[in-house]
C-alpha cells in the first residue's frame, strides 16, 4: 500500500518502564518524585504523552506499589506543565518457569502472577487518560520468562479499563495481539476507535525490519490511532519510519539509554530530538489537548 505521511503527530515518551536498567544509567527515575520531575521535563520538550511505572525507590526495581502511583499521578497532575497521563497495566503478569527438565513448580520468588482486579487497581484509583493492555502472552527476552495474557485477563482487564472511563493502549507485539485486539472491539470490550501501540523489535516478538513493521501497521484498522516504536539505536530511526507510515511515535529511557554512542540519555533530551526529527519531515507536534481531543479523552483527578 501506498505511504501516507502523518502530518499532526503526538509524541509518547516511556518514562522508566519495568526492565533492568535502574543501575545502568543513572538517568533512569527510580522515585515518584524523580519520575514526575522527568516526565514533565518530557512534557515540557514536546511530549504530549507520558507512560509512566513506578519503580521501589531503594532498590529500583519494578513495582506495583498503589501508593508509589498515587503519589506519582498526585506529582504529575499537580505540576504547572500539562501533559496527558499514561500508567501501566502490564505488572502482575510474569510467569518464571523453573529448568527445562522441570518447569513447575514455578519460580515464586521471580514470579508475579495476580488476578485482573488487582493488575488494575491503581487505574481505578489514579485515573489516568489511559493505560496499557498488552494484548497477548509471548516468550520475553530471557530464557524461562513468559508474559502472561490469557483472553480472559484480557477481557476482564479491558472491560474494566473501558468502564472506568481510561482508554487502554493496546501494546501490540506481534500480529497475533492485533488480530485479538479486533475481537475484543467486535466483543465490545474496547471502544471502536482503539488505540494501538506497535512494539518492534522486543525479543521475542515482532522483529523491527521495514517488512514486519509494515505487515503490523497494515493490520492496525483504518479508524484507529496508533504508535510504534523500536529499541535501542533504533529508537530515532522509528520516529522517522512511524511518521512516514502515518502514525505518532514513542521514545524514552524504557526503550533506550543512549542519546548518541557513549552519551547517556535524559528523556527530555530524547523527546528533543524526536521533535526536530518530527518537525524536519514537515510535520506537527501535537499538544495535550490536541491528543485529548483527538483520542476522546478526559482529564480527571484521582480518587
Amino acid at each position: 500500500m501506498p505511504l501516507t505521511m502523518n502530518r499532526d503527530v503526538f509524541i509518547t515518551c516511556a518514562v522508566t518502564g519495568g526492565g533492568g536498567t535502574q543501575d545502568r544509567s543513572p538517568h533512569v527515575p527510580r522515585s515518584p518524585e524523580q519520575i514526575a520531575n522527568s516526565a514533565i521535563a518530557a512534557a515540557k520538550a514536546g511530549a504530549a504523552i507520558v507512560h509512566c511505572h513506578v519503580r521501589d525507590p531503594e532498590t529500583g526495581k519494578a513495582s506495583r506499589d498503589l501508593k508509589l502511583y498515587r503519589e506519582l499521578t498526585d506529582r504529575v497532575r499537580a505540576a504547572d506543565t500539562d501533559v496527558v497521563l499514561n500508567l501501566t497495566a502490564g505488572m502482575g503478569g510474569d510467569m518464571i518457569f523453573g529448568d527445562p527438565e522441570n518447569p513447575l513448580p514455578l519460580n515464586d520468588d521471580a514470579s508475579d502472577m495476580v488476578g485482573a482486579s488487582e493488575r488494575v487497581a491503581h487505574v481505578l484509583e489514579c485515573q489516568p487518560e489511559i493505560c496499557t493492555l498488552d494484548c497477548g502472552t509471548m516468550n520475553f527476552a530471557e530464557a524461562d520468562y513468559v508474559m502472561t495474557n490469557t483472553p480472559g485477563m484480557l477481557t476482564a482487564m479491558g472491560r474494566m479499563m473501558t468502564e472506568a472511563g481510561t482508554k487502554p493502549e493496546i501494546e501490540a507485539f506481534d500480529t497475533g495481539h492485533l488480530w485479538y485486539a479486533k475481537q475484543l472491539v467486535k466483543d465490545g470490550v474496547l471502544e471502536k476507535d482503539a488505540l494501538v501501540q506497535l512494539c518492534m523489535g522486543v525479543p521475542w516478538g515482532a522483529p523491527n525490519d521495514l517488512n514486519t513493521f509494515m505487515a503490523m501497521v497494515n493490520n492496525v484498522p483504518d479508524d484507529w490511532n496508533w504508535s510504534a516504536f523500536s529499541l535501542g539505536r533504533d529508537q530515532m530511526p522509528y520516529v522517522a519510519a512511524a511518521v512516514l507510515a502515518g502514525g505518532n511515535v514513542r521514545v524514552g529511557l524504557e526503550d533506550n539509554l543512549m542519546l548518541d554512542r557513549g552519551v547517556l540519555a535524559e528523556n527530555y533530551q530524547l523527546v528533543t530530538r524526536a521533535r526536530e526529527i518530527i518537525e524536519r519531515m514537515g510535520a506537527r507536534i501535537m499538544t495535550p489537548a490536541d491528543v485529548r481531543d483527538k483520542l476522546r479523552l478526559t482529564k480527571r483527578a484521582p480518587q
